[in-house]
């Protein structure tokens, strides 16, 4: 595999498509994600919380350590299987954990001791999510967007559906309106997603 260089370049990750590799914790990920990111933690949840805890009483040094011990050899062959397999299926992808700091660079530094270069964002889930909602608002100032309400029932996403350019917020949401009920069957995703 060429080696890549990190990137900052979320632009280009989002309009491509581009496979990135989520290095958060399961309960992170399940919070919010990107469309085309995988979960391949570095700690699980339980890993994460005990960490926290530690962190909170006794600083990063002894976070940091205590996530080194965690990190036993069966638990390492575990992420070192997960991770290489997404970087063989993946080789134009990046890597990532909240911030683009201690577990992506982990991640990459375990990486790289088994012979894979692989790349990682730059200021991680933070910094992406920052931009789409920095374009969000570029992009509700250039055009001209009108905003259709009224009460449920009253007929809006039949009006939408004759409009061209439309944004079904609600169907995107999996949202039935409140006068449905919930559904069971649903999945709505979260406000981040």
């Amino acid at each position: 595999m060429a080696q890549r260089l990190d990137t900052s370049d979320y632009l280009s990750l989002f309009m491509n498509n581009t496979p990135m590799m989520d290095v958060r914790a399961p309960v992170e990920y399940a919070k919010g994600s990107f469309p085309n990111a995988v979960n391949c933690p570095l700690l699980d949840d339980a890993q994460r919380h005990a960490i926290g805890i530690c962190y909170k009483k006794n600083g990063e040094k002894a976070a940091i350590q205590l996530g080194l011990d965690l990190a036993t050899p069966e638990i390492r062959t575990q992420r070192y299987a997960q991770w290489t397999s997404f970087c063989e299926q993946n080789p134009t992808g990046y890597l990532y954990c909240f911030r683009g700091g201690l577990r992506s660079r982990t991640t990459q530094q375990w990486l790289k001791e088994q012979g894979v270069q692989y790349p990682l964002v730059t200021g991680g889930y933070k910094a992406m999510r920052r931009f789409l909602l920095d374009q969000l608002e570029i992009s509700i100032n250039k055009l001209n967007v009108v905003n259709i309400a009224g009460p449920t029932g009253s007929g809006k996403t039949r009006l939408l559906k004759h409009i061209k350019h439309h944004v079904d917020f609600e169907g995107l949401a999996h949202h039935r309106g409140s006068a449905f009920g919930r559904n069971p069957y649903d999945f709505q995703p979260t406000s981040i997603d």
